[in-house]
């Protein structure tokens, strides 16, 4: 898959391009939905030397606009509360390379940019600038400056623009229209199984693992303090998690604490800290993913060191029980 930046690098032009614009945050699956239904769309048919057969001879290029910083950052009012992602733009790349797309156009996002007119965006970046003879966007998809790029708008250029113009419509998990703001809020209610349903994958952060105060060595469960390399990635709400993470090689189960640690401390900005199993590494300075599995409990405050330990020792059989059943599946 070839990453473009716009900007920075040439546009490779191509009229017979399948294409999507939007933001995409956390890719999921309604967004996988557009992305499928793209990859079926590039498939080009000839007739063949039989009458009335019609065999797969030649695919079109699928192509993803999105933007970095994500608008809402750009555009977001100082006085209202920061706006919180659930993927870096490196992220987005990876799940779009995944699933098979050909090319990215990665447009920094400034509000300068924000002012373009939607008519104007399509004409100069889309139709001249990129090319594309398949215009596919989801069902509730705006963009453009005061969001006027909308069905109607695709509708009325398209025939003009050569390009025919495909929305989708909304996708349905359980009896949830799935959406990114959906996936956000279910994170911060702690919800992570719900969250994977909607993303189709577990929700992830990725952080770097610095110095704490090493308390939970002292009581026979160490932690890595997990500082999250992006500031603006969701981190889900305060709990106890299980939670996996690559170490070495090796998929490790853990047990996650976020939050503030009323125990120890009166911080009022919540932490990432993790307790490995089965972990002697020395972690630190290393990067790692930590993947929300499971919610097991909320945060608390114990009025002794031995009533957190007696419950630290509860939540890691509840991690060693997960443990088992997570290396069963992934071997069977």
């Amino acid at each position: 898959m070839i990453v473009i930046r716009y900007g920075q690098d040439a546009l490779p032009y191509d009229k017979n391009t399948v294409l999507t614009v939007g933001t995409f945050d956390g890719v999921h699956c309604g967004h996988r939905g557009i992305i499928t239904r793209m990859l079926e769309a590039s498939i080009v048919h000839r007739p063949s030397s039989i009458a009335d057969q019609r065999t797969p001879d030649d695919r079109r290029r699928t192509v993803v606009v999105t933007f970095d910083p994500h608008p809402q950052i750009v555009l977001q009012k100082p006085e209202r509360e920061p706006v919180k992602l659930l993927s870096t733009i490196d992220e987005r790349c990876e799940v779009f390379e995944q699933l098979g797309i050909d090319m990215v156009v990665v447009i920094p996002f400034t509000r300068e940019f924000g002012a373009t007119p939607a008519e104007q965006f399509i004409r100069d970046v889309i139709v001249n600038g990129i090319g594309v003879s398949h215009f596919l966007v989801g069902h509730d998809h705006m963009f453009g400056k005061d969001r006027g790029g909308d069905e109607t708008l695709l509708q009325r250029l398209g025939p003009e623009c050569g390009f025919s113009v495909e929305i989708m419509p909304p996708l349905v998990c359980g009896e949830i229209v799935v959406s990114s703001t959906k996936v956000r809020n279910a994170l911060k209610d702690g919800q992570v199984e719900e969250a994977e349903k909607m993303l189709g994958r577990p929700y992830s952060l990725k952080g770097r693992v610095v110095r704490g105060d090493e308390r939970g060595r002292t009581i026979g469960f160490p932690t890595a303090n997990i500082a999250p390399i992006d500031e603006h990635k969701l981190m889900p709400g305060t709990g106890v998690y299980l939670v996996t993470t690559v170490i070495d090689g090796v998929e490790r189960v853990g047990m996650a604490n976020i939050g503030v640690r009323p125990t120890f401390t009166t911080d009022t900005v919540p932490t990432l800290e993790v307790h490995y199993l089965d972990v002697d590494a020395d972690l630190y300075d290393r990067e790692l993913t930590v993947f929300f599995r499971r919610f097991l409990r909320a945060e608390q405050r114990f009025d002794s060191k031995e009533a957190l330990l007696a419950q630290l020792l509860d939540d890691r059989n509840h991690a060693t029980e997960f443990q088992f059943t997570f290396n069963h599946r992934s071997t069977s």
